[in-house]
């Protein structure tokens, strides 16, 4: 339809977020009506017909179910309205919004938002591109970036909430096996961002002792310790307007995260041998290969610089749970080797197929391009074969141990899970209290469970 002529009404009890809208709007479209209180939704609706509702996701009202948006999403579609509802939510609460689109909402926006970014989402809903669905319905090659592929959901839902924070400055916890692309969609979000013309600088910080950790990531001044033969910029400042990734957080020791946590709070640095503080402005994105169970542990990790770093997390699945983009990605790999090798691009009898489909991939994407180039150096034929295809025996025995762990831990979550819920006879937001979870990530536990 003509934005000129929509009717939008804003939903949330934040009168200052009611007001901004409210003047972004005003000479944009026909009427814009606002409301504090989601439960004069019913009245509002009965009086007047609306091409498009911006809903707030949580609200201070009568009702407390531990996801009043979605709540309030069911009963906008329960009182008639066939308005585009775009919902409204703030960085911890993402995977909760992508949830909220299979409830029948179009988009949603984080906020706090740039005003550029929230026009373009509503005049797009408008002239009715944005029904639910395109917005996740990301390509084999998104926009992403040409290394960063998948057709699987998982995947889909991922280049979804990339494309959602990475205009955002919100700090970034990438989850996931090692070999899973941790690194490829930290570069994403970097690159989809407003700070993709800086720098982008990774930082193995799991790698660096305690006596490079302070150097490497802060800098030195020339003399301040012996080898220290000229002043030297550490990661943050060749960072600086840019973003900043550091891979393996989860493995440097508490004294490096207690430097860590004074640096983020205070957007400063001082480099070694100097009393100056240097001020920083960065857009951190972390990683680890470990689950955040273990980082909840504060015998491992300091609970408060988990939430410095962790305003949105990313779970990155294993290749065996994604495994309609194994084939996708094999023919990538094989037609960059070919390249490569100067071969000619190979096809895939059925064999390899089968073969690619059934094996479990404990080493991830990453071992699937070491198992494509190996064939693609090995195999005389224009055809790769089953017989052309040799997985990692080291990957292998690793896997089988992994296992009958994971097996054994998996089993006492889902019981104990089970118990609490129980125990609150349903609440969820108790229960993830005295599980020590967020609602979001108790919401993740009981769909892995199918529970």
């Amino acid at each position: 339809m003509n934005v000129r002529n929509a009717t939008i009404l804003i939903i949330d009890d934040d009168t200052d977020v009611l007001t901004a809208v409210k003047l972004l709007l005003k000479t944009e479209v026909k009427e814009v009506v606002t409301e504090k209180n989601p439960e004069n939704i019913r009245s509002l609706l009965a009086k007047q017909n609306f091409d498009l509702i911006l809903l707030d996701m949580n609200f201070n009202s009568s009702i407390n179910t531990g996801n009043e948006g979605i709540f309030w999403l069911k009963k906008i579609r329960e009182f008639g309205s066939n308005a585009d509802v775009i919902m409204i939510t703030a960085y911890g609460d993402i995977d909760l919004a992508v949830r909220s689109l299979k409830e029948s909402a179009t988009d949603f926006m984080v906020k706090p938002w740039h005003n550029e970014k929230l026009l373009e989402t509503i005049k797009t809903t408008l002239r009715g591109k944005g029904k639910t669905g395109e917005a996740s319905s990301v390509g084999e090659t998104s926009v992403l970036g040409k290394e960063l592929l998948g057709s699987s959901q998982a995947m889909k839902d991922i280049f979804f909430k990339i494309e959602k924070i990475a205009p955002t400055d919100a700090n970034i916890l990438i989850l996931g096996e090692n070999g899973t692309g941790k690194d490829l969609i930290a570069k994403a979000i970097h690159e989809n961002s407003f700070r993709s013309k800086r720098a982008f600088i990774k930082v193995d910080v799991g790698a660096l002792t305690e006596s490079l950790f302070e150097s490497e990531l802060f800098g030195h001044k020339k003399g301040s310790f012996t080898g220290a033969g000229e002043d030297r910029e550490g990661r943050f400042e060749a960072a600086n307007g840019g973003t900043l990734f550091l891979d393996e957080i989860g493995n440097i020791t508490l004294q490096q995260q207690s430097k860590l946590l004074s640096v983020l709070q205070n957007r400063q640095v001082i480099r070694l041998g100097s009393n100056i503080p240097v001020s920083i402005d960065i857009r951190l994105i972390c990683a680890t290969n470990l689950p955040i169970t273990e980082l909840a542990n504060e015998n491992r990790f300091r609970k408060d610089l988990i939430y410095r770093i962790n305003t949105v997390e990313i779970m990155v699945p294993a290749l065996r749970r994604r495994e309609a983009d194994i084939l996708l990605l094999a023919k990538h790999f094989a037609n960059i080797y070919a390249k490569k090798y100067l071969k000619p691009t190979p096809e895939f009898d059925s064999s390899a197929i089968e073969k690619l489909n059934q094996y479990p991939f404990p080493g991830n994407v990453r071992e699937l391009q070491y198992t494509m180039e190996r064939a693609l150096i090995m195999s005389e034929e224009q055809t790769l074969s089953s017989d052309d295809l040799i997985f990692s025996p080291i990957e292998s025995a690793v896997s089988e141990k992994q296992e009958a762990k994971d097996l054994n831990l998996s089993s006492v979550e889902k019981n104990t899970i089970l118990r609490v819920i129980e125990k609150h006879n349903g609440n969820i937001s108790r229960a993830a209290k005295e599980l020590g979870l967020t609602r979001t990530a108790l919401y993740r536990r009981l769909s892995k469970y199918d529970i």
